[in-house]
């Protein structure tokens, strides 16, 4: 698969459906409601407020081949992006989708003012941490038994903004 073959944009309400079934189908995804899906994709009621997300889709001819979840928090004392959730459908993996779905939420971040985002990351999955890692991430802690089904460590991991240009 090529860079050609899928776009990245901003998710809708009409993907909510792809991508809760994408969810449901990775198993390293944080499940949630879908409700919460729903309460990032609607700005009807969005104001200025110090949390923001949003959901990043990337789409090929098939449909849905992944998403992304980012979430940004400004205050007097936080300027923080975090990529809170990013799955890839078994066919696009190790095809740049995950890579673009990430781009999309740092850039995200960064236009609204973030000088750093933060993740976390199942300490033994090495494609993602190899992923993270080649988009300039560093691990900066973790977590003891942060993920359930199966129980593991989170890696966690930070990119500081100022220095991707």
């Amino acid at each position: 698969m090529s860079v050609v073959d899928y776009r990245v944009r901003e998710g809708v309400a009409a993907d909510l459906v792809a991508v809760i079934r994408l969810e449901q189908e990775t198993a390293e995804a944080p499940h949630w409601t879908a409700a919460e899906y729903g309460a990032i994709v609607d700005t009807t009621g969005f104001a200025d407020g110090a949390v923001r997300r949003r959901l990043f889709v990337a789409e090929g001819e098939t449909g849905l081949l992944g998403f992304a979840v980012g979430k940004v928090l400004l205050s007097e004392a936080v300027s923080l992006g975090e990529l809170e959730s990013v799955a890839v459908d078994v066919s696009a993996r190790r095809s740049g989708v995950g890579r673009m779905l990430c781009e999309a939420v740092i850039r995200w971040c960064e236009e609204r003012g973030a000088t750093e985002v933060e993740l976390e990351v199942r300490a033994g999955s090495a494609g993602a941490i190899s992923l993270y890692s080649g988009l300039g991430f560093v691990a900066v802690g973790e977590r003891a038994e942060y993920y359930r089904d199966p129980v593991e460590d989170a890696l966690l991991m930070q990119l500081k903004l100022a220095e991707v240009a």
